[in-house]
């Protein structure tokens, strides 16, 4: 029997992944070849939308579930943004049990029933591929249980998952409880998700495949089913047992440690430098032409006006009659030539303590109105103190979206060139800074992007 599995790590609500921690992610369950990569549900249209066409460009063999919310306003969303996706999904996630039904949504059992098959129908106009997730169903009663799931689908949907979120069934009496809710159908695959609070999940799950289940929901370093564990059980024990699965076992412990790195490290809202390694794959050529190079600018993140975007193309065409142009050098071209606006804050003059044994501070004076403001901060480094002492002078912070620094000469006076991408809106902005100072070069990047942001808000 195939086993799928559907990974959950991008839904936790605990960690606040920046836009390119997503991204990076997406990449490696991609390149592990888990079934499904969930979404959670769209907090930001505008911002979301981007992510999923951002992954739908490079992710062509795995299925990108979104969870369409709980309404029909929702759902249209949800569908509009997963048009580019090779393999779409649509979620609906919604509780079963008395007490869920009454909390999340304030309805009874029948209201609740009407609800569902209005989603699923919603959901199946847009998507053929839709799932209905009974969440809690492990404290639902058995009948209402039975009945919400038989109405989703009739409606239409193609996957159910049966949820144990209270983690207090024991594997056996879990296995028995998924097989009284899986029914034989060609049409439909069911899969279980549960919460491994008593440690029990992977126990659970593994009881559940006996009775018929094929699909299991799985995180990293969250509170479901762990992925390393449940993969574990399927390479070592699956051959014995008659079950399989498509993950690259030889990926496995790399894929699972970046990960978990990823998650480690994930953005702290306190430092304005905290970014993940990301490669975007892009390689272009003097002969890529106009339609080429947009769609690479477009995958980086940014959304170019057609004046913007003509420039870049023949500053392109400058820098590719000479090297092949890759991400850093795309970003590069946007940054110098893209964008250009009247500075709002200008640079007066920084001052940097750092050491290894003191903490990092910036002390950073800006001018704007004619007026000079200053900011002093204590960061995690020089650079980050740097950025910190910019933001408590706007008064703002803005997602870090990447940062770059090298050298573009040679010697003792070389000249250091940084690029900061700051992201606000679900939009990129970029900014570029050259000095003999690696710092300096730093600060008016961070402010040249900050310039971008102020006057595309204020116009």
């Amino acid at each position: 029997m195939k086993i799928k599995i559907a990974d959950r790590t991008l839904c936790k609500e605990e960690n606040a992944f920046s836009f390119k921690e997503k991204i990076e992610i997406a990449r490696q369950l991609d390149k592990l070849q888990v079934d499904v990569i969930e979404l959670p549900a769209m907090a930001n249209v505008k911002t979301d939308t981007l992510l999923i066409k951002t992954m739908a460009s490079f992710i062509k063999n795995t299925v990108i579930s979104v969870n369409a919310g709980m309404t029909e306003q929702s759902v249209e969303a949800a569908a509009a943004a997963l048009q580019t996706t090779k393999k779409p999904r649509l979620r609906i996630e919604l509780p079963v049990s008395t007490v869920g039904m009454e909390y999340t949504c304030h309805k009874k059992a029948d209201k609740m029933e009407l609800l569902v098959e209005k989603l699923i129908k919603a959901a199946k106009s847009k998507i053929n591929d839709v799932e209905f997730c009974a969440v809690d169903a492990a404290r639902a009663e058995k009948d209402v249980l039975e009945s919400i799931v038989s109405t989703a689908v009739k409606a239409g949907a193609t996957a159910v998952t049966i949820c144990d979120s209270a983690a207090e069934m024991m594997p056996q009496a879990f296995g028995e409880f998924a097989a009284a809710n899986v029914k034989d159908s060609d049409n439909v695959e069911y899969g279980v998700m549960c919460s491994n609070k008593n440690g029990l999940a992977a126990a659970n799950a593994v009881m559940a495949l006996e009775k018929g289940v094929s699909v299991i929901k799985t995180d990293v370093k969250g509170e479901g089913i762990p992925l390393e564990t449940i993969t574990g059980i399927i390479k070592n024990c699956g051959d014995i047992n008659g079950f399989n699965s498509d993950i690259k076992y030889t990926e496995l412990n790399r894929i699972i440690n970046q990960i978990s790195w990823i998650i480690s490290n994930a953005k702290n809202e306190k430092s304005a430098c905290s970014v993940a390694s990301f490669d975007s794959g892009i390689a272009l050529g003097v002969n890529d032409d106009k339609d080429t190079v947009a769609a690479a600018v477009m995958k980086l993140g940014y959304d170019l006006s057609e004046e913007d975007s003509q420039k870049v193309y023949e500053e392109f065409l400058r820098v590719a009659e000479k090297k092949s142009v890759g991400s850093k050098e795309l970003d590069a071209i946007v940054a110098s030539v893209a964008l250009q606006v009247p500075p709002t804050y200008k640079l007066v003059n920084y001052l940097i303590n750092n050491g290894n044994i003191i903490s990092a501070t910036a002390q950073i004076t800006l001018e704007k109105d004619g007026l000079n403001i200053q900011g002093v901060s204590i960061g995690d480094g020089p650079i980050d103190a740097a950025f910190l002492a910019i933001e408590q002078i706007i008064g703002h912070h803005y997602e870090l979206d990447d940062f770059q620094i090298q050298s573009v000469t040679e010697g003792k006076q070389a000249l250091g060139s940084a690029l900061v991408k700051l992201r606000s809106g679900g939009k990129v902005y970029s900014g570029n800074g050259i000095s003999t100072d690696i710092i300096g070069a730093s600060i008016k990047a961070y402010i040249g992007a900050i310039n971008k942001i102020v006057y595309e808000e204020a116009n």
